[in-house]
């Protein structure tokens, strides 16, 4: 992996069939605070949409700045696949990973940058919002999970999450998995985890149906990952959702914490467990 001057940061937007989203994330991350010159990778896979037009009409507003924008296409759509594409043209010691419906805040990048200075492995997000859902039965939902713990009060790194380069340094290509994100983050323990105060803004999936296809795959993957990967277990020190908690949210939000229950009861009882955006 090479890390040389002078690029300080890279973001790597992985992207299928985003037109509708790409957008609006390149322009968040184009006025955003940060080093004075780094390099953004969109990788369009699969696409079949305007995804890596969008993204090449943006490169002159990002070389106004200093940055440089890179827009990579690979005719398969996978995601893994996006990650190590956008990887091997990395030449910078800090790397966020961004997904292409997130919108960061102005100051989010700079201060990842700033966090994960240094020689001794990190891994950094920023602070989760998570944006307000259109259909009732997705705000409900959302009230209740914007208060687990791990959410609340961990670094999840949903849609956003950074390394410096002794962090990426722990493995080599991405592995064929389903949670890329879980399995970043389980390979830094939560001494070597920071969250920064800057914002991003990440969407749930619309409906009930979407809703459990997401949660059903996001259990599936870390199933994977701790099959596959058992010495990361270490590193789960995801806190558990309490019996006196789960009563509290039933008391407060009876209908939320139904649809919250209802979509973890929904995801136990089989069906489809790939890829799904759920949109």
């Amino acid at each position: 992996m090479s890390v040389s001057a002078p690029f300080q940061l890279a973001v790597v937007i992985p992207a299928y069939n985003e037109a509708p989203w790409i957008g609006a994330c390149l322009d968040a991350v184009a006025a955003s605070g940060g080093p004075a010159h780094a390099q953004v990778i969109v990788v369009a896979n699969g696409c079949t949409d305007e995804t890596a037009a969008i993204a090449r009409g943006r490169a002159e507003g990002f070389a106004a700045r200093g940055w440089q924008l890179a827009v990579l296409e690979l005719a398969q759509g996978n995601k893994i696949a996006a990650l190590n594409a956008a990887d091997a043209i990395v030449r910078a010691p800090v790397r966020a990973y961004l997904d292409a419906d997130v919108v960061v805040d102005e100051g989010v990048l700079g201060q990842l940058t700033e966090v994960l200075r240094g020689t001794r492995p990190a891994y950094a997000s920023g602070t989760l919002q998570i944006a307000e859902p259109a259909s009732p039965v997705s705000r409900a939902y959302r009230r209740i999970y914007a208060q687990v713990p791990f959410i609340a009060h961990g670094v999840p790194g949903c849609g956003l999450f950074a390394v410096n380069a002794a962090g990426r340094a722990r493995w080599g290509d991405w592995p064929a998995i389903i949670s890329d994100d879980t399995f970043a983050r389980l390979n830094f323990s939560g001494d070597e985890r920071r969250t920064v105060p800057g914002r991003y803004r990440w969407p749930l999936v619309e409906g009930w149906r979407a809703l459990v296809r997401v949660r059903r795959r996001q259990n599936v993957g870390v199933e994977e990952i701790a099959r596959r990967f058992p010495h990361l277990a270490a590193n789960d020190d995801k806190p558990p959702l309490g019996l006196g908690q789960k009563l509290s949210m039933a008391l407060c939000d009876p209908l939320g914490f139904a649809v919250y229950g209802g979509v973890a009861l929904a995801t136990r009882l089989g069906g489809e467990t790939g890829w799904s955006r759920g949109r």
